[in-house]
């Protein structure tokens, strides 16, 4: 359950729409045999992930959320938030490893650091 402190950032919904109306055009190539019915699965995946993932962010840690499971890193582990030439959020952590954060943007680092309880530094000056 996310508390009031936590961020929460998600993909456009529009995918989700974009899977059911793929899942209802799909119905019928699927009914035509028996053997396409696996075809229904790929617009339902496409459903389940655009609803539950992304990342979650509070004062204690993020939390990466994917299809099937969940990664946990505490805001000890993150060196450094940077973003990448695609403009996606990146943490750096200390141990080397550079992690993706899902749904997250470049221009949503701001935002991100405020879950923290901290304030980016002003560079407007």
């Amino acid at each position: 359950m996310s508390t009031p402190d936590t961020v929460r950032f998600r993909y456009n919904q529009a995918i989700l729409v974009a899977a059911v109306i793929a899942f209802i055009g799909a119905l019928p190539l699927a009914n035509a045999r028996a053997y396409l019915l696996p075809v229904l699965l790929v617009p339902l995946a496409v459903g389940v992930w655009a609803w539950r993932a992304g990342t979650d962010a509070d004062a204690r840690e993020l939390r990466l959320r994917a299809l099937t499971g969940q990664r946990r890193i505490s805001w000890d582990r993150v060196v450094e938030l940077v973003t990448d030439q695609r403009g996606r959020a990146v943490a750096r952590l200390d141990d080397g490893q550079q992690v993706v954060l899902p749904a997250v943007r470049g221009t949503d680092l701001p935002r991100l650091v405020s879950a923290t309880g901290q304030t980016l530094p002003d560079t407007a000056g």
